[in-house]
């Protein structure tokens, strides 16, 4: 795919779809360069937040819809190891569960951040979200992670003391997926709550670049797997790359606009009833750890699947360790390996990679998959009703 010409890929409808998928290592070191320049604010900002809850842990929760949710099921589990957790307690609250149920993910007496992933900022849900939390929660301040300058989460906050708003704005996608902004947006987010040194965040950032564009160089080996004989895909992991599992099989989904079946869960989890989902017909990926202990669990999973010899293929997603799985793989340079928020970026964009082309395979248009109009790029449709507080 990212061989052809501007016009072939036009006559396909996927040249939106795969420039935001090959730009996104550029991406990944402008975002480092915006955490850079907003160092600053940023500080400010978390000072606040820490002091927000006096003697108590400030609550932090990461909030979006669809995609930008996956965000915070990615980041989350990595920061609760390397975030401040003596002052932060950290976790992922979908924008749809807080506006459907707000007292059941809120707590009024809890002192909050709400942090809120969005790419362009406008679905009801992003913007209903900040009220309800804003009514509900008596001590809270905002943090908002958006591609859309113009967009209602930013514009809404301009004017606020209680709210820092981040820009990313080249990757506010255009095609209907959402790519870059999943990725960049997870990683400002982790730039701005891991607590590890600014240094140690640049290697990793710009070792992340180097094997995302590592990704489009090796297309090749994606199109071996695409050209199998399948009709499902399971995306599997553990931890924070069992959020990006969730990712990453919502991105075949769309693109394939339901024409291939999807599941994801953890290694472990999958055992549990999930696992019946495979068939000769099943493509099972596993995002693999580079946690040692976490890793051994990947691993298992990846045995047992490929020792039923039932899917149609098991594939390890891995950097190499030298404890790597024996089987089908796609594996990355090990030289430096990656903390797990910062290894699903290059993670992620084999996913999408697998994504853009299963969709053309089934013969859809990756940049417009729903043909019928009935999902969205931008949510529509939802109605936001009063809230009695």
């Amino acid at each position: 795919m990212f061989e052809k010409d501007e016009a072939a890929l036009r006559s396909l409808g996927a040249s939106i779809t795969a420039a935001e998928i090959r730009q996104q290592p550029e991406l990944w070191e402008d975002t480092l360069e915006i955490y850079r320049d907003n160092a600053a604010p940023i500080e400010d900002f978390l000072a606040r937040a820490r002091s927000l809850g006096g003697m108590r842990r400030t609550r932090v929760i990461f909030c979006g819809a669809g995609t930008s949710a996956y965000v915070s099921d990615t980041i989350v589990p990595y920061l609760r190891r390397v975030g401040d957790n003596d002052a932060f307690e950290f976790a992922a609250v979908a924008t749809t569960d807080v506006v459907s149920a707000p007292l059941d993910y809120v707590n009024p007496d809890d002192p909050t951040v709400m942090v809120s992933f969005a790419r362009s900022g406008n679905s009801p849900e992003s913007v209903a979200a900040v009220d309800v939390v804003g009514s509900v929660v008596k001590d809270v301040l905002f943090l908002n992670v958006t591609c859309a300058p113009e967009g209602l989460l930013a514009q809404n906050s301009r004017d606020s003391e209680d709210a820092l708003t981040l820009l990313i704005p080249r990757a506010n996608d255009k095609g209907f997926a959402m790519t870059g902004s999943y990725s960049c947006m997870a990683l400002l987010a982790t730039l701005i709550f891991d607590e590890s040194a600014l240094a140690d965040k640049a290697v990793w950032t710009e070792a992340a670049a180097a094997l995302g564009r590592g990704v489009i160089e090796r297309e090749r080996e994606i199109l071996d797997l695409v050209a199998l004989d399948f009709e499902r895909v399971t995306y599997l992991g553990s931890a924070s790359l069992s959020g990006l599992a969730r990712e990453a099989q919502l991105k075949i989904l769309e693109l394939c606009a339901g024409k291939i079946a999807t599941s994801f869960d953890s290694s472990m989890g999958y055992r549990h009833g999930p696992k019946s989902f495979v068939n000769d017909k099943t493509l099972v990926f596993d995002f693999v750890s580079n946690d040692p202990y976490t890793r051994c669990y990947d691993l298992d999973i990846l045995d047992e699947i490929a020792g039923d010899q039932v899917a149609c293929a098991t594939v390890a997603v891995q950097q190499k360790t030298g404890a790597d799985f024996a089987g089908d793989a796609f594996s990355f340079d090990g030289s430096i390996l990656l903390p797990a928020a910062y290894l699903a970026l290059p993670f992620v964009m084999f996913a999408q990679v697998v994504a853009l082309n299963a969709s053309i395979k089934v013969g859809n248009t990756p940049d417009t998959p729903s043909a019928n109009g009935t999902v969205n790029r931008v949510v529509k449709g939802v109605t936001i009703h009063p809230l009695e507080v």
